[in-house]
């Protein structure tokens, strides 16, 4: 006798975050946006509305929807509405040149285009000219009012209200539908896309990367458990929900039913008055928004605040000013092909006792593999040319061998979107490499030394950047820096520093003696650089990333 299975294995989906946060917690807040404080009940509402919308104008199953603004409801509404309605999210970088947008929304083929009126208008007439989007749909102000769209063309402008309102019920391939008809907070395929994000495109044409309804459903709870969310979690959107799907943070909330409070700018003055109105718990950013949080007049110590940070490891003393505020730092590490974070740094009891630079050294490691993630390894390196099927060999986890950073399972891609040679590239002995090299410690813990683009062979000693960076930023006189390779006649290449100064800091050939000298202290002689271009800003991507491409670039024009 056979026994059925069919039902027993649901198909998982974040959107049954939404439906259970809806059912059980209904009157609690969902989402802070300025003045609105939005309910779970009325973000489901709002939820199934949309979606209505969607296929009432049009949209067709597995069609991709854009979104570009910054932070708000809308666009947290959106990575629950769009996929409900069937579609895909395209959340758009809004620092992007308007050249850059309508690549993405031709490459994904986005039809219809959500938004802030003055983002839309930026790039509305490269757009326009290409015969993109159809629809521009603005998305209310900060304030929570309806812009009024400018365009004196404004047939396929309309706003979020009028967009609810209007159109004729299609369900996308020309049959009519119940208006009033229900939508499931189910799929019927866990692997269909839910969402694709686009890479930085700092080594080329930006990569569109496919999530899947599986792997954002099981990233959330990886990182609800990471980070202890809880039914009090108060979450602060300081990272931007378009990088990695705001490394899935929103879902993650959802499932544990937090508040979640939209921050369209990071500012110091702003981000305290929601630390004290708000009870904010947990927040998310690269280094420079932990700098911009205690370096702020408003700074003060606070209990029961932690932060998650990425990219390159916080300095020491960044570290330190958060400790003695109070706040707790959790090191994580992840790239957009893996649904954001998929490592932590998790602290161990003992590392209390430690002093601040001790313990900065270690949460400066990038950590293991969160929970519902499979392993991370790192192996020795092979040709990104090398058969599909080569054998990947580990490392010594000695804390010495540098590797490549290799990872598979759950909290990986599903594919390049519309770009399989990309995809077959990426993915070498079925694993996928990051092209991020790293050591691996006796305790299992990996650290990043560097990106393999970015080490630098100089008199044939491979230089790890960021341990450079390390040393150099730990000087008192520097604010910033980054490390680059430029070509040298002697020794191939040679260790270029760009440093921004710390405040009232003045640059003297006494200062960049004392760093040179500071850093001999710490690192090998000829690791240190003796080449330094001091800058007031650098480079940096919307997420906090050094833009060193920029920096090569300059310095070979410079040449």
């Amino acid at each position: 006798m056979t026994t059925s299975t069919a039902g027993l294995n649901a198909a998982l989906t974040p959107l049954r975050f939404l439906e259970r946060s809806a059912t059980v917690h209904p009157e609690r807040i969902a989402c802070i946006d300025g003045p609105r404080r939005i309910t779970f009940a009325a973000f489901r509402q709002d939820a199934v509305t949309l979606a209505r919308a969607l296929r009432r104008n049009g949209l067709r199953d597995g069609e991709r929807v854009g979104m570009l603004a910054s932070n708000s409801y809308e666009a947290l509404l959106a990575q629950f509405a769009v996929p409900l309605a069937g579609g895909v999210l395209v959340a758009i970088n809004t620092r992007l040149a308007p050249a850059e947008v309508r690549y993405i929304c031709d490459h994904a083929g986005i039809r219809t285009l959500f938004g802030e009126q003055d983002l839309i208008l930026a790039s509305r007439r490269t757009l326009d000219s290409a015969d993109l989007v159809e629809t521009y749909v603005l998305i209310p102000n900060g304030d929570g009012t309806q812009p009024q769209p400018k365009h004196p063309d404004s047939g396929t402008v309309t706003t979020m209200d009028a967009y609810l309102a209007g159109g004729e019920w299609r369900d996308g391939d020309g049959d009519d539908k119940d208006p009033d008809a229900s939508f499931p907070f189910t799929v019927a395929d866990e692997n269909a896309a839910i969402a694709i994000n686009y890479t930085s495109g700092t080594t080329g044409r930006p990569k569109g990367v496919v999530y899947t309804h599986r792997g954002a459903y099981l990233a959330a709870l990886g990182l609800s458990v990471t980070y202890s969310f809880t039914l009090d979690t108060v979450y602060l959107w300081t990272l931007p929900m378009f990088h990695c799907s705001g490394w899935c943070s929103g879902w993650a909330s959802m499932a544990t039913s937090s508040t979640q409070i939209a921050l369209r700018a990071v500012r110091g003055p702003e981000i305290w008055r929601l630390i004290d109105e708000e009870s904010v718990s947990f927040l998310c950013g690269a280094p420079a928004v932990l700098n911009t949080i205690v370096g702020a007049e408003e700074a003060h110590q606070v209990t029961g605040i932690s932060i998650a940070t990425a990219g390159a490891p916080p300095a020491p003393t960044t570290i330190a000013a958060c400790e003695n505020l109070g706040l707790d730092i959790v090191h994580v590490y992840g790239l957009t092909e893996t649904y954001g974070p998929i490592v932590s740094c998790a602290a161990q009891p003992d590392w209390a006792a430690l002093s601040v630079e001790d313990r900065a050294t270690l949460k400066a490691r990038q950590g293991l593999a969160i929970v519902t993630s499979e392993e991370v390894r790192v192996v020795e390196q092979v040709d990104r040319h090398a058969d599909p099927d080569t054998v990947l060999v580990d490392v010594p986890a000695d804390g010495e061998t540098m590797g490549e950073v290799v990872m598979r399972g759950n909290l990986v891609m599903k594919e390049y979107f519309h770009n399989p040679d990309a995809t077959a590239e990426a993915f070498i002995g079925g694993w996928f490499h990051s092209g991020d090299l790293a050591v691996q410690h006796p305790d299992g813990y990996i650290q990043i030394l560097d990106r393999a683009k970015d080490v630098v062979i100089s008199g044939g000693e491979n230089i790890s950047t960021i341990e450079v960076e390390q040393a150099i930023i730990s000087h008192p006189a520097i604010a910033d820096v980054a490390v680059i390779g430029v070509p040298d006649e002697k020794w191939g290449e040679k260790l270029r520093a760009y440093v921004v100064l710390a405040p009232e800091t003045d640059a003297t050939a006494e200062v960049e003696g004392s760093v040179v000298d500071h850093c001999r202290s710490l690192i090998a002689g000829y690791k240190v650089p003796r080449d330094y271009r001091i800058i007031e800003e650098l480079p940096r991507t919307s997420t906090g990333k050094v833009r060193k491409n920029v920096l090569r670039d300059e310095a070979v024009q410079g040449e």
